[in-house]
């Protein structure tokens, strides 16, 4: 059974730090690509960032500086390290599994994370 389940999500002001974390099982996880997208209110889901089973990265241009992808192979964990973080990053982000550009075979249930003051 295939399971990507995120945690970390949550409340922080603007400026603050969220790590987003993606637990994967059922999957090959070290010869995939993985990677994040996020869905705010009215908005379509949008590719946040991905990264290569061999760990090249690609983000989206306004979370270039801000987020780092990354992925530990060991643990089948794939992480997101959020700072800086803005009002208009506020959204759910969904792991993902498949390329990292952004195809998808399977999806994460969505962890909501809101930045407000």
């Amino acid at each position: 059974q295939v399971q990507l389940v995120e945690s970390g999500g949550g409340l922080v002001q603007p400026g603050g730090s969220l790590r987003l974390s993606c637990a994967a099982s059922g999957i090959p996880f070290s010869i995939l690509g993985m990677g994040w997208y996020r869905q705010a209110p009215g908005k379509q889901r949008e590719l946040v960032a991905g990264i290569t089973s061999g760990g090249r990265t690609n983000y989206e241009d306004s979370v270039k500086g801000r987020f780092t992808i990354s992925r530990d192979n060991t643990k089948n964990t794939l992480y997101l390290q959020t700072d800086s973080l803005k009002a208009e990053d506020t959204a759910v982000y969904y792991c993902y599994a498949g390329r990292a550009d952004g195809y998808v075979m399977y999806w994460g249930q969505g962890t909501q994370v809101t930045v407000s003051s």
